[in-house]
């Protein structure tokens, strides 16, 4: 459970306090790390204090002590050298990996735990009672984060987010897939989303310092209890998605904002074609020339206003205005109206929603 290179590490630390060589062996025998090089071990000799009663021996001039995983020997500890400083410094040292181990285990326990959460894999009652064995607080305000990025070989996403952020035992960094890395964060009862992007951004910064490309994040809804993690991790994935659709500019992007994009992205695609060939017979509301695109999306964020759209596109009002008469012509739609205005402007986002979705298909 532990690696090979932390326990190197340990032991190596444990030599520069206590002036003593280490070897840790597995149960078969098996070494996984030494201080020094031939350590002067024999399999036999190791076998057979593995197969004996004793839990610490003095074997062949060296110190023997068996660590334990509930029970069951995971390591042998082997100190090089005889007499009473060595043993207590092996002792010590035995202590230390096996706590250690524990640590990890824990660790380990408390992932598995917050994947099968994140998936629904728990009953109600197997959540709560695991929880608490695991010492997670039931009831905390959390919110579930989805993080995205391009790596090259050397970069690990999620060993990135766990060196830099892991150190908050209330947060839990996690992965279900090879795509993405779950942050599941406790949250103060006073943060807002401002509060909760200002973290995200944080996380995209250092990511993007540390070699990662085109970092996206994305977040649920902030739930009260551990059962609701999963819903709001499931909203944290539907808005990464929606995100790259209708708000592909941000790096940044909650489920609350989302809009009536997280209501079309749920529409199935023969539906969407119908739409489109309902509305504008066998064209496309996207296959018009640049400037009427331009005048049509100018026109939707000034709110339907003339003067404004006409003084930000720096034409007569008139001409805006034949503008959209001419629109109006050829797809019967006036934009002027309140409800032809939303139908196109709904249009406009199927038809993202269904180009998105057909570059999945090839």
């Amino acid at each position: 459970m532990i690696s090979n290179q932390i326990l190197q590490n340990t032991i190596e630390g444990l030599k520069a306090i206590g002036r003593v060589d280490f070897c840790v062996v597995d149960a078969e025998g098996k070494i996984l790390a030494e201080t020094t090089p031939d350590f002067p071990t024999q399999p036999s000799t190791t076998l057979e204090f593995a197969k004996s009663p004793a839990d610490s021996q003095e074997v062949a001039g060296n110190q023997y002590f068996k660590i334990y995983d509930e029970q069951q020997l995971e390591y042998m500890l082997i100190a090089m050298g005889s007499g009473e400083n060595v043993y207590m410094v092996a002792k010590m040292a035995a202590f230390q990996i096996q706590n250690l181990l524990v640590a990890y285990k824990e660790r380990f326990d408390k992932d598995n735990f917050i994947k099968n959460l994140l998936l629904d894999n728990l009953l109600l009652v197997d959540i709560y009672s695991r929880a608490k064995k695991l010492h997670v607080q039931p009831e905390a305000r959390r919110v579930t984060m989805v993080i995205e990025g391009r790596c090259g070989k050397e970069i690990n996403l999620l060993e990135l987010m766990r060196s830099n952020f892991g150190a908050n035992s209330k947060d839990f960094i996690t992965a279900v897939d090879e795509n993405n890395v779950i942050v599941v964060k406790e949250i103060e009862l006073s943060d807002t989303n401002a509060e909760i992007d200002k973290v995200a951004y944080a996380y995209q910064s250092l990511l993007e310092k540390e070699g990662a490309m085109d970092v996206r994040i994305s977040y649920g809804t902030t739930v009260k209890e551990i059962k609701e993690v999963s819903r709001s991790y499931k909203e944290a994935k539907m808005a990464m998605d929606v995100g790259k659709i209708f708000f592909s500019e941000r790096s940044v992007i909650a489920y609350s904002e989302l809009g009536i994009g997280r209501l079309i992205y749920q529409l199935p695609i023969p539906l969407c074609k119908m739409f489109i060939r309902e509305i504008f017979g066998g064209k496309s509301p996207d296959d018009f020339d640049e400037e009427t695109l331009t005048t049509i999306m100018k026109f939707f964020e000034n709110s339907l206003n003339v003067s404004e759209t006409s003084r930000q596109l720096f034409i007569h009002r008139n001409t805006l205005v034949y503008r959209l008469d001419k629109l109006q012509k050829t797809t019967g739609l006036d934009l002027r109206v309140f409800e032809d205005a939303i139908t196109f402007k709904i249009a406009l986002m199927v038809v993202k929603y269904m180009k998105y979705m057909e570059s999945f298909e090839y």
